[in-house]
């Protein structure tokens, strides 16, 4: 499912217009992304957590020429599924 889709799905299923449905997503991704940028987790019970996951620095190695090179630390986001997500999948 792509974003065009998603849109139409909750346009769907909140009886709302694809622009108001536009809106809300664009919304609920912009209120996340400063939530994480801010390092705070978005929690939604029944769903699951967006966090963010902190990633050391390391040596890796440029695979065509095989010479070290060291990658720095960074933040990245994460999602992880609760507890009814999981089971209605399983």
């Amino acid at each position: 499912m792509n974003k065009g889709e998603l849109v139409s799905a909750v346009a769907d299923a909140a009886d709302l217009s694809k622009a108001d449905a536009g809106k809300a997503v664009e919304g609920f991704i912009e209120v996340v992304k400063k939530a994480l940028k801010k390092g705070d987790s978005v929690a939604l019970v029944g769903f699951g957590t967006f966090v963010v996951r902190k990633r050391a620095a390391r040596t890796g190695r440029n695979p065509r020429t095989g010479q070290q090179i060291k990658i720095k630390a960074s933040k990245n986001p994460a999602f992880k599924a609760g507890k009814a997500m999981k089971d209605a999948l399983n």
